[in-house]
């Protein structure tokens, strides 16, 4: 079994070269991985964004599964964070809804995406947006800061996704919220699907459960949680034939087993010490057994 450290490894290293290519490249892939299946004339996972304000071509590398911006609820002046940014798509698209009185950051692991997207933010002479490099287990913002949490097929790739997701919860303002696009399971995969490099790196082989995935949310402290949108993901043949026999394609395909694209939407409430914190002592000591004389 790979290590923490060996798998994000093996992600940076991916998606380093995945900076380098183009959409079309990428998006036929799972992911945008490559995921060494055949291109093709459609995308697997990813989704279009050219008709959404705020869209630039250079950024969309294709590497989604969704469209969290378009269900985030975004407002003009808000603190937007957008987890593993990549080449900024999304960040551009949030910023359209900030406006240039709002503050976008765009964080990823990569180096390489990091140079694209500030490279893409200075030819749009963006003051506002800004993208730093760190790891989403501990990410370079400070506590209490966010109004929105956006993310597109990344925190599949990430080994501690309760760390990462505590991290999510921790930089949230209380009343913020998220909306993030990931890749889910219903029912188990293939074992030889989930032990495949490269569907680590495309997305699949690192997904949890659906019901796992909603109820870590809940159990981070998270409330009002509920799918904006789903989808399943129906992989070609030729990719499955990568890494499974005929007949293991054929029992896969007959068990009902199924790979989702799903958008979730939850909000940071105020937990009961945050609630009682200003009570002043009359507040809290007014009875007759602490207040007679």
């Amino acid at each position: 079994m790979q290590t923490s450290d060996q798998i994000k490894e093996m992600v940076k290293e991916q998606y380093g070269s995945i900076a380098d290519q183009s959409r079309s490249v990428n998006a036929s892939g799972c992911c945008g991985s490559g995921c060494g299946c055949s291109p093709t004339d459609e995308a697997i996972m990813a989704e279009d964004y050219s008709k959404l304000e705020g869209y630039v071509a250079d950024a969309d590398l294709g590497l989604g599964c969704g469209i969290p911006t378009e269900f985030a609820l975004i407002k003009e002046g808000d603190t937007v964070l957008d987890l593993g940014s990549g080449a900024g798509n999304d960040c551009f698209v949030a910023r359209s809804l900030t406006g240039a009185s709002g503050t976008v950051i765009g964080v990823d692991f990569t180096e390489k995406m990091i140079k694209k997207a500030r490279a893409n933010a200075a030819k749009l002479g963006y003051e506002n947006v800004e993208f730093r490099h760190g790891d989403i287990e501990n990410l370079p913002v400070a506590s209490q800061t966010v109004d929105v949490v956006v993310s597109n097929c990344v925190l599949n790739l990430v080994p501690d996704k309760t760390g990462a997701i505590s991290e999510m919860h921790r930089v949230i303002k209380t009343g913020g919220h998220f909306s993030v696009s990931d890749i889910v399971l219903d029912g188990e995969l293939p074992e030889n699907l989930r032990k495949a490099a490269q569907m680590y790196v495309g997305c699949i082989s690192g997904a949890m459960q659906k019901t796992a995935y909603l109820d870590l949310l809940e159990r981070t402290g998270f409330s009002h949680i509920r799918v904006q949108k789903e989808k399943a993901i129906d992989l070609p043949a030729s990719l499955l034939q990568e890494y499974l026999s005929e007949d293991e394609v054929n029992a896969y395909r007959a068990s009902g087993q199924k790979i989702l694209s799903v958008t979730v939407y939850g909000e940071k409430k105020a937990q009961k010490n945050e609630e009682t914190a200003d009570k002043t002592e009359a507040d809290t000591c007014c009875g007759p057994q602490c207040c007679a004389n």
